[in-house]
């Protein structure tokens, strides 16, 4: 059964209000509340089942506009089908009772028990509601409700909770097609490796449902996609393979094209010389054999060169692939242009005048203002220059709060800094706080804000800062705030971060708006860069990029310690087998709630 589901966050009355996030769920079963409400109405006055016609109707419109070719004369002339049955409906709900034959009566009433009859047993072929329930709450705890959380209220739920409860009930209905949209949003890693392994549990289920995906979340593509979709200049493009798979056949391609194209160069080039020599030699001795073959040379140079094999995979002497008028049988070779135009230049780390770590944490503990539990406890740090730290943990564990205490807002003993550190911190909240600005001062523009949170910053120097992050133009000087996207602002509060030029960058979520291309952009400045960088994030593929040794790399260089953190019960323990390791104790951790959340 093909379904879709949505989830409002809007209240009209006080029982909408009182709706638990677990009823928020099951009663986004679009095709069981379909069902439900059709016996009900049948179940009802007549009125309402003119409701129900009228529902149709407006359905069967939609479709007559949207539709053209067969497809749209099938819908109008379903339309106008239904359209006599709607004013039959009407002219009998008008018609007084004493008026309605008998006969009339009792062919209504059979119509009407037989669909009631077919509607009730496709009630009965669906999940129970004790079965729906359970499945409901093994997904709203994959997707780390407490139980608690799940018989609370819907509208206190957070943003961020309540679009995971949308995604819950996503996930909870039968569909054909699935489209999920950046789902891995808002999600910490323990969520996201769930949410994995439950898609890749329901496509190897009988009858799997099609699902069409967007995300910037590379492992996760990687692990889900076996086919790609490329949206390029308004073009798309079709790849059976996941992402790596794709970058990696690009670059073969690009490889192979160049080198065809520099060997037949080179042929084209010897071809000339012996074309200029044989026709130069036969008009100073008058043999025609030699012009003809001058001529048959020239002949292959205009015609024959080009591609060497068909988009069918078979070489070919003419090229039947061309349509239309053609100046020559092949196509020509084009070697594509590099594909990541994105690109990050971090400013240089300035240099410190004496040696030292620059920052140190000594058994220290933290607890939030009201709360007796403390949020970090007995944590021990220390970073020096040029160091990778990446710090991973489920949300609420205190991440964000040891970023805090390391950029100086959260003030606690046991703290030491170097004397002359500069840090620079991306928060969170980073892209909202600049949506908030922009709402505040529609005409407030990237460059300005760059200017308000530096005056000494001229405005050469804020477009060339903005500039290497990827922001150029009148974009940086025209366009306001409120009009930029989430991975515009994520550059202009990069900016803001990078002046002045820090010695140590903390980046929460900074890859959060950021799509895969400018992720991967942003993780190769990242690793060029030479001060020290903290790294808080869900996303696998950008903590392993940043911190750990990637394939490529010429060694480790001196100095430099790269080491991945666990952050859990408030203190930090050393992951020894880094990021993988990490993610498999996560899989192991999850457990029957896989299968329970499929319903087996």
């Amino acid at each position: 059964m093909t379904s879709s589901g949505t989830l409002t966050t809007q209240t009209s009355n006080s029982g909408e209000m009182s709706r638990t996030v677990l009823q928020c769920v099951i009663e986004s079963d679009v095709s069981r509340n379909e069902v439900l409400r059709e016996i009900d109405s049948l179940s009802c006055s007549p009125a309402n089942q003119a409701k129900r016609l009228l529902a149709e109707l407006a359905e069967a419109e939609k479709n007559a506009s949207l539709r053209s070719g067969s497809r749209g004369l099938q819908a109008r002339k379903a339309l106008r089908v239904l359209d006599g049955r709607v004013a039959e409906a009407a002219r009998l709900l008008d018609e007084p009772d004493n008026e309605i034959s008998e006969g009339t009566a009792q062919q209504e009433t059979r119509e009407a028990v037989d669909l009631l009859s077919e509607l009730q047993s496709q009630f009965e072929q669906m999940t129970p509601l004790a079965s729906l329930t359970s499945q409901a709450r093994n997904i709203l705890s994959g997707l780390g409700f407490s139980p608690a959380t799940m018989d609370a209220p819907f509208t206190t739920l957070s943003g961020g909770w309540q679009m995971r409860c949308c995604l819950a009930g996503v996930l909870l209905q039968p569909t054909a097609l699935l489209i999920l949209d950046e789902p891995t949003n808002f999600l910490d890693l323990l969520g996201i490796i769930w949410l994995q392994h439950h898609l890749l549990a329901l496509i190897a289920a009988p009858n799997p449902p099609t699902v069409l995906l967007v995300s910037h979340d590379r492992s996760f593509l990687d692990t889900l996609c076996t086919s790609l979709l490329i949206l390029r200049n308004r073009t798309l493009t079709y790849f059976a393979g996941n992402l790596s798979a794709y970058e990696a056949d690009q670059r073969d391609q690009k490889l192979y094209l160049s080198r065809m194209k520099e060997a037949q160069d080179r042929q084209i080039a010897h071809m000339e010389k012996t074309i200029r020599e044989g026709i130069k030699l036969g008009k100073k001795t008058g043999d025609d054999g030699k012009l003809r073959m001058a001529k048959s040379r020239q002949k292959k140079v205009d015609e024959r060169m080009g591609m060497e094999v068909g988009k069918g995979g078979g070489r070919f002497k003419l090229n039947r692939d061309l349509q239309g008028f053609h100046l020559t049988n092949r196509a020509s070779i084009e070697v594509p242009q590099d594909e990541r135009p994105i690109t990050f230049a971090l400013p240089p780390a300035p240099t410190l005048r004496f040696p030292g770590p620059l920052i140190s944490l000594e058994n220290i503990a933290y607890a939030h203002p009201g709360r007796s539990t403390p949020v970090l406890q007995g944590v021990t740090l220390t970073i020096h220059p040029g160091d990778r730290v990446g710090i991973l943990g489920l949300n609420g564990c205190g991440k964000s709060t040891l970023l805090g205490v390391l950029g100086g807002k959260v003030v606690v003993a046991g703290v030491e800094r170097h004397a002359r550190l500069r840090v620079g911190w991306y928060e969170q909240s980073a892209v909202e706080e600049l949506k908030r600005i922009g709402e505040a001062d529609p005409s407030l523009t990237a460059l300005q804000e760059l200017q308000t949170h530096d005056p000494a910053l001229t405005p050469q120097d804020a477009r060339s800062l903005l500039s290497s992050l990827g922001l150029r133009g009148s974009t940086v000087s025209d366009t306001p705030l409120s009009r930029l996207s989430g991975g515009q602002l994520v550059r202009v509060a990069l900016a803001k971060v990078l002046w002045p030029m820090p010695h140590l960058l903390l980046l929460d979520e900074v890859t959060t708006h950021l799509d895969a291309e400018s992720i991967g952009a942003l993780v190769e400045a990242l690793r060029e860069f030479e001060g020290a960088v903290v790294v808080v994030s869900h996303d696998r593929w950008a903590v392993r990029g940043v911190v750990e040794e990637m394939d490529g790399d010429e060694g480790e260089e001196e100095g430099r310690r790269r080491v991945v953190f666990e952050l859990v019960k408030g203190g930090l323990r050393v992951l020894e087998e880094g990021v993988w390791g990490y993610e498999r104790r996560l899989e192991r951790r999850l457990g029957g709630l896989l299968k329970a959340s499929l319903g087996g």
